[in-house]
């Protein structure tokens, strides 16, 4: 039985359900979302189990391991993007970690997958940014500045105790199931879906830099790169990218929603790049593709699923 902690979020989710694809159970535990959504609905009971639980209270979490007899855990646990606060943040971060580490520890789990993030990077001036590469100190988000704490601490940790934990530096994701509306890819698929102006009103202008570029990545490629490392009997490393090891404008992601919706509007673009954005900030996938993991979507492919689905799925 695999605990995702963080399972009712947009990452939990899809990795929830390709880890039902490949025959897996699971539990998701949920905190401040008690609806379970129609996606997993039908299997609630059988092969998917919701539990209600505070990773910051470590009698919640032990008392989840225990009762479902967990085996792994993949804490994909983070605060909102619109964080209440930086301390309710670096409370989540330090007591939620310290709780996840020690109930593997005490249960002997067979492994911790650890949802860290390409925002690790920030800083650094172009890639193909490497696992092995040293990270700058300055950390210009909340992300960065807790997902590279995190990596740190539990590396740490593990080590003195003897426990397999896994650290994935998600890319930047897009697909099925976003609810937020942070990212500039979800807000031009919607809008394309609707055949609407996309959305940028809290941006200066109103518009976004065309030249400003991320390594895009389909939410289903995730999924399946954080099961391909979680479920793998060896790994040779204790830090893996998981993302599409490409880097894509915000340009060619408009183009692309275009091709997928003709007649799509993109009149929010404006030329030019963020002063400080690195250039071509793809990752390199040489250690994950030792799993076997291949990324399945390009941009063009990945905006045009997005599309499809929102035309089925109404969000």
């Amino acid at each position: 039985m695999i605990l995702i902690i963080g399972g009712m979020g947009f990452i939990g989710l899809n990795t929830a359900q390709r880890f039902l694809e490949i025959g897996q159970q699971v539990v998701l535990s949920q905190h401040s979302r008690r609806q379970v959504p129609d996606v997993i609905k039908s299997e609630v009971g059988t092969r998917v189990f919701t539990a209600p639980m505070d990773v910051t209270n470590p009698y919640e979490v032990f008392e989840v391991v225990r009762r479902h007899q967990i085996e792994s855990i993949v804490n994909l646990m983070a605060p909102p993007a619109r964080s209440l606060s930086t301390q309710a943040d670096y409370h989540l971060y330090t007591a939620g970690l310290q709780n996840v580490l020690e109930a593997a520890r005490t249960f002997g789990l067979r492994r911790v997958s650890l949802g860290s993030s390409v925002a690790v990077y920030g800083g650094l001036p172009s890639g193909p940014f490497r696992e092995d590469v040293g990270l700058p100190v300055p950390s210009p988000t909340q992300v960065s500045a807790f997902k590279k704490g995190m990596e740190m601490h539990a590396h740490f940790y593990a080590g003195q105790n003897k426990l397999d934990v896994v650290a994935l530096r998600i890319g930047s994701i897009y697909g099925p199931l976003y609810y937020s509306m942070h990212n500039p890819v979800s807000r031009i698929c919607h809008a394309a879906a609707r055949n609407a102006e996309p959305d940028f009103a809290d941006r200066p202008d109103g518009k976004i830099f065309e030249d400003d570029q991320a390594d895009w990545t389909y939410v289903k490629d995730v999924a399946r790169g954080i099961q391909m490392v979680h479920m793998a009997e060896r790994l040779n490393h204790r830090v893996y990218n998981v993302a599409s090891g490409r880097a894509s404008s915000n340009k060619d992601v408009v183009e692309a929603a275009r091709k997928a919706a003709p007649g799509a509007r993109g009149s929010v673009l404006k030329p030019g790049r963020t002063p400080g954005n690195a250039t071509n900030p793809a990752t390199d996938l040489s250690r994950i593709g030792e799993v076997g993991y291949k990324p399945g979507h390009t941009i063009e492919t990945g905006v045009a699923a997005y599309i499809d689905w929102l035309r089925t799925n109404p969000q």
